[in-house]
This record gives structure tokens, sequence and C-alpha cells, in this order.
């Protein structure tokens, strides 16, 4: 598997650039979002193109995890607009479960089947969602964990594995759906530091493959070196986006100093 520090960061950037891009992939539109009197999200505009890593940093509370839960309506909005590939992300329904089958979603926590093999882990959704027959999304399911490096553990239980292999698994469940975009939201903030690396490789070479991606994260190391851009968020703002070297070399606002001072020191 590709070493996350031996990655060319010309060759991520050109891999999403070359794309052609046409209109957003994902588009949000002056999106507001509250939590009672708690304003968490405060318009809120963003466009991601086809082909492009987006990081999005910030300190807790800022409304990282909370704009990306939005984009599958795992949690709902009270003003504004999501787009996915140009229409509107339904309310509801069936229109909603279709749109979340190209929508795949990486948690902190793995929230795999505990009572389930990892391939009927990873094969479930390909049956259930789309009417793929077994031995097919068996053959697809084992070529997935091949992907990530976790083949061998097809037919353990989630219980048996490490929690980086249980989060490539979960990497491998979404890849099952042939998403258009993947959301990550914080996914090596549960890992024990010598397993962050073995997630973030395979996050890479998705980078590396031109998959859609929105990583919400605190490793500034993959943000450096995968992302097309950095999003930095505080208090529910957009405080200021760039590439990578824009932004850790030349922030802007004080807040992004401040967080980028205390952060890179430790």
């Amino acid at each position: 598997m590709t070493s996350l520090d031996s990655t060319p960061v010309e060759n991520l950037t050109k891999s999403a650039a070359g794309q052609e891009t046409g209109s957003p992939l994902v588009e949000l539109r002056h999106v507001d979002k509250y939590f009672g009197d708690l304003h968490v999200l405060k318009d809120i505009n963003l466009s991601v193109a086809k082909g492009e890593v987006l990081v999005i940093i910030g300190p807790s509370g800022s409304g990282k995890s909370t704009l990306c839960r939005t984009i599958n309506r795992l949690e709902s909005i009270d003003s504004g607009e999501i787009l996915i590939d140009g229409q509107p992300l339904p309310q509801e329904g069936k229109k909603l479960t279709k749109l979340r089958a190209e929508v795949g979603m990486v948690f902190q926590s793995f929230n795999l089947f505990s009572h389930k093999t990892i391939l009927d882990n990873v094969t479930l959704a390909p049956r259930k969602v789309r009417g793929t027959f077994k031995a097919d999304a068996e053959k697809e399911g084992l070529e997935l964990l091949s992907r990530v490096g976790v083949d061998t553990q097809a037919s353990k239980l989630p219980v048996q594995l490490s929690g980086g292999q249980q989060q490539r698994v979960a990497i491998a469940r979404s890849l099952a759906m042939h998403p258009k975009v993947m959301l990550f939201d914080e996914p090596t903030s549960a890992l024990d530091p010598e397993m962050i690396n073995e997630v973030l490789d395979v996050m890479v070479n998705l980078a590396k493959e031109g998959m859609t991606m929105i990583v919400v994260t605190h490793e500034m190391g993959f943000a450096r070196q995968a992302a097309n851009r950095v999003v930095f968020m505080a208090d529910g703002e957009i405080l200021e986006e760039g590439t990578p070297e824009e932004f850790f070399e030349h922030p802007t606002s004080e807040r992004a100093r401040d967080f980028l001072g205390k952060i890179l020191t430790h």
C-alpha cells in the first residue's frame, strides 16, 4: 500500500485538476442550521467539483461535522439549498434513499454490523438497495476488501479486527455502492495512533484515483498532501479557503493563524 509520506502532492492535484468539472458535483447555497437557539451553520456557500478533494478543518464545535452530515441529510437544514450533481437534495422518501446510495459516508465510529461477517457487511447494501446478485456482490466485495488491504479478513466478524481494519472495511462498504462522492467525518479520530496511517493510505489512494471526497479531519499531513482545497471553519462560518500551500503558509484570518499556531506546534 502506498505510504502517505511518499505520495507526491503534485500527482494528487493533477488527478483532480485534470477532471472535466463542469457544474459542481456538490453545492451548498446559503445553508443555515440551528440546534435550538444555537446557530451551527451560518450562510454556508460551498461548491465541490467532480474529482476534487476538499478538506474541512477547524476547532471543535465549528460546525464541520454538521456541515458534512447535511450533505446526505443525516442532519436537516433550516434554510438554503444543497444540490448533488445538479439535483436538489430530497427531503425524504425514495428519492432521498436513492441519493444516499450515491453519497458514501465514513464515520468516526465504524458502524459495522457486529453479527455479520466482514464480507456480508460490504455486500449487504448492494444486494438490498441495488438488487445485485449475491455472487456478483461477493465477487466485487472481495475485490474491494483487497483494494483496502483486508481481504484475508473477509470471513471474520468486526470484533476480530483492529480499529484500523474496521475503518478500512467501512470505506470498502461505501465504495461498494459506487458513490459519486465520499464524505469522511473525522475517520481517524477514534483510532490508536499506529492505525491512523493505514486508513489515511487508503484515502490517499482514493484521491489519486479521482474520487470526489469531502473530508473533515484533524490530520494536517493528509490535508497538506491530498487536498486540492482546504476550508477553514470556526463558529459555524467558513472563514477562509484555498490550496493547502496558501492556507498553511499564508493564512489570512487571525482565527486561522491562531488555530494553526496551536495545532502545528504540538
